[in-house]
């Protein structure tokens, strides 16, 4: 595989360095972290920018190439990323255009790459854990709908969202992989009460979401009825194998700032930061290379990313932590500086090996699907 530039993408690539730098000082300053109200209103206005200069369809509708420059360049300039569009762009967006109808695909899509519209997920549940086949909301079929009930877990974005991708139990009899449904619910319907959760950033990312005989157009279910697990398979393989591809680029750059500031600083000297910060750049440059690999394979196989996705997840949630205990080590008593980023971003790296899957289940499906080893009692 050649993970160059082919020739054609070259264009491409001066093309977007050139209109970030237009366009990215005519940028209104990012609202405070702990906004979700104006965070949403920023980052949807971002994507409309991008989508009315021809950039919003490049998380798609491109080759992965393309799409790699894109992630690359538009990093390194320092433009705004995804944010509250996070679960719409990078995987309830990209599960409906691989599992979705035509009519949701029209319904769905073209309102998230015009930024208009914010998707939450409504995965996890209380007393299931990372467990996500032992959810326990129901939805009962009522003519054309379903009628939900049950609540949800760490719903990312819930505060401010118009959509859930949302997974619910329609056959509670079926084996527990069997016997659920992925449907796509309305935040405002009648029914639904949002409670945000405040993390120990002090953001309202999160939020637990009580269902209370939600209505659910049965048009709304992506996939067959009884065949979420499938369908949200597919989910988990973006989330996992591409929807943190852009974290990468950052955290390389974040590398960079922190060697800097370890030379200026004389932390630089200490051979034992040096060797961390040596073994982070190898590692980040790793995971580069292997992201390459992943978005190539999931072109070359039909779209969709495969267990390499589980292998990327485990070592980034990792590589992240370190990135930032690091930063601790370089930066010393200005790394407990609460309006610092750094404190954030590294309170934030802590979630990182429990959300999308932990670093237990990322191990037992690569050891299951991809070394072949026989499966844990």
């Amino acid at each position: 595989m050649d993970l160059d530039d082919p020739p054609e993408q070259r264009e491409f690539r001066a093309r977007l360095r050139a209109w970030l730098a237009r366009t990215l000082p005519t940028l209104p300053p990012p609202p405070a972290p702990a906004d979700w109200p104006a965070r949403r209103a920023h980052d949807l206005r971002w994507q409309r920018t991008l989508y009315d200069a021809g950039y919003g369809e490049l998380h798609w509708d491109a080759s992965p190439t393309t799409r790699l420059i894109f992630l690359e360049e538009t990093e390194a300039a320092g433009a705004p990323y995804v944010g509250a569009n996070f679960v719409g762009l990078l995987h309830a967006g990209p599960t409906i255009a691989a599992e979705g109808t035509e009519a949701q695909r029209q319904r769905w899509l073209p309102p998230i790459l015009r930024g208009e519209e914010v998707w939450c997920q409504g995965f996890s549940e209380p007393g299931a854990g990372s467990d996500l086949a032992a959810l326990r909301t129901r939805a009962r079929r009522d003519g054309d709908h379903y009628l939900v009930s049950g609540s949800k877990i760490w719903t990312s974005h819930a505060e401010v969202a118009d959509w859930c991708e949302l997974l619910v139990r329609t056959d509670p009899d079926a084996p527990r992989h069997r016997g659920i449904s992925w449907l796509a619910m309305p935040m405002d319907a009648p029914g639904v009460t949002v409670r945000p959760l405040r993390t120990l950033a002090g953001s309202t990312e999160f939020a637990e979401v009580f269902l209370d005989d939600v209505p659910i157009p049965v048009g709304n279910r992506v996939g067959a009825e009884n065949d979420g697990w499938r369908v949200t398979m597919v989910t988990l393989s973006f989330e996992r194998g591409t929807a943190f591809v852009g974290e990468v680029v950052a955290c390389r750059r974040v590398l960079r700032q922190l060697a800097a500031t370890a030379r200026e600083n004389g932390r630089w000297d200490d051979p034992v930061v040096r060797r961390r910060l040596g073994r982070l750049n190898a590692e980040f440059r790793a995971l580069w290379r292997l992201t390459q690999w992943n978005v190539s394979e999931a072109a070359a196989t039909g779209g969709v990313p495969g267990v390499g996705g589980s292998v990327f997840k485990l070592r980034y949630s990792h590589a992240r932590q370190d990135l930032y205990d690091t930063a601790a080590d370089v930066l010393g008593p200005d790394a407990l500086d609460l309006d610092s980023p750094w404190v954030l971003d590294r309170l934030s790296s802590l979630s990182y090996t429990i959300a999308a899957g932990t670093s237990q289940i990322q191990r037992t499906i690569v050891a299951e699907r991809m070394l072949g080893l026989p499966r844990g009692r």
